[in-house]
């Protein structure tokens, strides 16, 4: 299962790192100030998904890549238009004379579209972008696959859906047959939807449909990170259509809701409206993120109480 850590303080900017247990592999959710963020943990980072670049969600991402330089490794960048510019502006604005071209590869995956992403590359030591293709989905590894979603923030601010890949097991209790390579020969054949495939079992030929009924498939955990977003219907239509059942959803949560009017006027969401949109999503556990920095302890639980009555209303 996917576990998610914030490594920001109450008042620090939002970054949040999200774990593949038992693998080594990270993907961190915007730049903001993060202390709790260290570099062993920056140098396993493998992608680095931006909501949008103002200052407090891109700001440090010179640290981030301060860590991985050298490692010979590549990252890959989502963000919304124009990140490509935007990542190779901070590159560019070092003296890089002492690295050559291994040190790193940097993969920027621009979001024009929901079906249209556009895929760069950023190498040392001068860091020209290097377009290399459209394609039409943004993220997946062999442990997740990526959704989003475009939202309105006065920009646009993209909101992100981890969902791990679905696994499917062996009912050994339900099956009379001695275990055997034919369970990896079944599982593919389930995975492809080959019912006709032929699987043999100790001399016996069966049809794959036949056997189906021995395996189970798990869907995998769904984990969700929305950021600085509009509190409107738009956003929550676009919203409902990616989150809708995910397990665990963080989602900005920026003013109290006695500051509402604020939040309309920055494009924010507010405590209630935030649980609200949550208990529609009907997501079986949500977690108020990246509160305004004008508050304190005391503002951050009465932001808290509003958002989980909201989203535990029956």
């Amino acid at each position: 299962m996917l576990q998610a850590e914030i490594k920001s303080l109450l008042k620090e900017d939002i970054s949040i790192l999200i774990k593949v247990p038992n693998s080594g592999k990270h993907y961190l959710c915007d730049c903001g100030e993060a202390s709790l963020l260290t570099v062993k943990e920056v140098q396993c980072i493998s992608a680095i998904f931006i909501s949008h670049t103002h200052i407090d969600h891109f700001s440090n991402f010179d640290g981030i890549f301060r860590h991985q330089i050298g490692s010979g490794e590549k990252v890959v960048i989502c963000g919304p238009k124009n990140i490509n510019q935007q990542v190779e502006a901070r590159l560019k604005s070092y003296t890089w004379n002492l690295v050559d071209e291994r040190a790193i590869e940097y993969e920027i995956r621009e979001i024009i579209s929901k079906h249209e992403i556009n895929i760069y590359t950023l190498r040392p030591p001068y860091w020209n972008l290097e377009l290399i293709n459209t394609q039409n989905f943004l993220f997946e590894d062999e442990y997740v696959h990526v959704d989003f979603a475009i939202l309105d923030h006065k920009t646009e601010s993209i909101a992100y859906l981890f969902k791990e890949k679905d696994t499917v097991s062996f009912n050994e209790n339900t099956s009379d047959f001695k275990k055997g390579k034919w369970i990896s020969e079944l599982k593919t054949a389930f995975e492809k939807n080959s019912g006709e495939q032929e699987i043999d079992i100790e001399g016996m030929v069966y049809k794959a449909a036949h056997l189906f009924h021995l395996l189970t498939r798990q869907a995998g955990y769904k984990l969700g990170v929305i950021m600085d977003h509009a509190a409107d219907e738009n956003n929550y239509e676009k919203i409902r259509t990616v989150f809708g059942g995910a397990d665990l959803v963080y989602i900005e949560s920026f003013y109290k809701d006695s500051d509402q009017e604020f939040a309309k006027i920055n494009y924010h969401s507010f405590a209630s409206a935030s649980g609200k949109i949550m208990n529609e999503c009907q997501v079986k556990e949500a977690i108020p993120i990246h509160f305004s920095r004008r508050y304190a302890e005391s503002d951050q639980e009465e932001i808290e109480t509003a958002f989980y009555k909201a989203f535990r209303k029956n």
